[in-house]
C-alpha cells in the first residue's frame, strides 16, 4: 500500500475501532457481542495452531525427557548402589556363617579332647623361616603363645608353632617336608611316626613291620613328652594305601590327612594339654557304608524249548 493521505486516515480508523473492540469486549465478560467472532476466529485458526504446536512439542518433549534422563540415571545409580551393598553384605553374611561353622567344629574336637584352645585367624600363607608349608596367624607371645604347641582346627591335626612374635606365630604345616609327628593306630597301639610330602598323602612308617593295617584304618597323634610339641588324640588320618610287607623292621603307610591344608582360615593353638589321653574319643563318627542292592536273576524257560532228557525233533 502507498503512503498516501488516505492511507494514513485508514489506519488510524483500524486502530480506533480495534481500541473500541477491545473496550466493548473487557466490559462484556462472558457476554461479549465479540464472543462469537472469537469462537470463529478459534474454529479457524485452530487446527494451524495445533500444528505449529506438534511441530514444537518433540522439541519440548526431548528438553523434558533430558531432564527427566538425569534423574532416571541419578535412581538407578543409586539403586546399583543398594545393590551392590546388598550383595557384600550376602557375601559377608555367607563368609561368617562359614567361619562360624568351622569355629563350631573346632570347639566340639576341643571338648571332645579336653584341649584347651586360643582361637586365631590364618592371615598369611607361603614361605617364612626357609620352610615351604607354613602359615602366620594373628595370635603371639602376648596371647600366650610359645614354641612348639599343637595347633588344629575342626578337622584334625595343622602342625605346630615355630616362631613366635608379641601378636603373631608362625605354624609348620603337616604336609611340610620336614615335619614329623608320632602317630597312633586307631583301636590299637601300632606306633608310627608321619611325616609330609607336601601336596601327597603323608608318609607314615609304623615301627611293626607285621602290623596288620588295611585301607580305611584311622589314625591320632601319640603325644610327646610334656606335650610338646604335640598333645595326644588329635585326628591325623586316614590310610589311603599301604605297601607290602617285605619283611622289614617297619612298614610304610599313606595316609590322606584330615586337613585341607591349602583352605586354612580358623585354627586352634592348643595352651593346654588334656589331663589324660583322650585316645580315639576325638575321631570323627566312622561313616556308615552304603548298601549295595543284591539282585536276584530268575530264568524261566520258554514255551518252545525242548524238555529236558528230550531231542529236538528234526526238521
Amino acid at each position: 500500500m502507498r503512503d498516501t493521505r488516505e492511507s494514513r486516515l485508514l489506519l488510524v480508523l483500524l486502530i480506533a475501532v480495534a481500541f473500541a473492540l477491545i473496550t466493548v469486549d473487557i466490559r462484556g465478560g462472558e457476554d461479549s457481542p465479540v464472543d462469537g467472532a472469537r469462537q470463529g476466529a478459534a474454529t479457524v485458526f485452530g487446527p494451524i495452531e495445533s500444528g505449529v504446536s506438534a511441530a514444537v512439542d518433540p522439541v519440548g518433549n526431548a528438553v523434558s525427557a533430558i531432564r527427566d534422563s538425569g534423574e532416571r540415571h541419578d535412581r538407578l545409580a543409586a539403586l546399583e548402589k543398594e545393590n551392590a551393598a546388598l550383595k557384600a553384605r550376602l557375601g559377608s553374611d555367607d563368609r561368617s556363617r562359614s567361619r562360624l561353622k568351622q569355629l563350631d567344629k573346632m570347639l566340639k574336637i576341643a571338648g571332645r579332647g579336653q584341649y584347651g584352645i586360643k582361637g586365631a585367624e590364618v592371615i598369611a600363607i607361603g614361605a617364612a623361616q626357609g620352610f615351604s608349608w607354613t602359615i602366620t596367624v594373628d595370635v603371639g607371645a602376648n596371647d600366650g603363645i610359645k614354641r612348639d604347641m599343637t595347633v588344629l582346627n575342626g578337622e584334625g591335626l595343622v602342625g605346630r608353632v615355630t616362631t613366635v612374635g608379641p601378636n603373631t606365630a608362625t605354624v609348620l604345616l603337616a604336609s611340610d617336608p620336614d615335619f614329623t609327628v608320632g602317630t597312633r593306630m586307631e583301636s590299637g597301639d601300632e606306633l608310627g611316626f608321619a611325616s609330609g610330602q607336601g601336596d601327597r598323602p603323608l608318609r607314615v612308617e609304623l615301627l611293626n613291620g607285621k602290623a596288620e593295617v588295611k585301607k580305611g584304618d584311622r589314625l591320632v597323634t601319640f603325644g610327646s613328652q610334656a606335650d610338646r610339641p604335640f598333645v595326644p588324640g588329635v585326628p591325623v588320618g586316614v590310610v589311603s594305601r599301604v605297601d607290602p610287607s617285605g619283611g622289614g623292621l617297619t612298614r610304610t603307610l599313606y595316609v590322606t590327612p584330615y586337613v585341607g591344608f591349602t583352605k586354612l582360615d580358623i585354627v586352634g593353638v592348643v595352651v593346654e594339654a588334656p589331663k589324660k589321653d583322650p585316645r580315639d574319643t576325638v575321631l570323627p563318627p566312622k561313616p556308615k557304608p552304603t548298601p549295595r542292592p543284591t539282585v536276584t536273576v530268575t530264568v524261566t524257560p520258554s514255551a518252545e524249548a525242548p524238555v529236558d532228557g528230550q531231542n529236538q525233533q528234526e526238521q
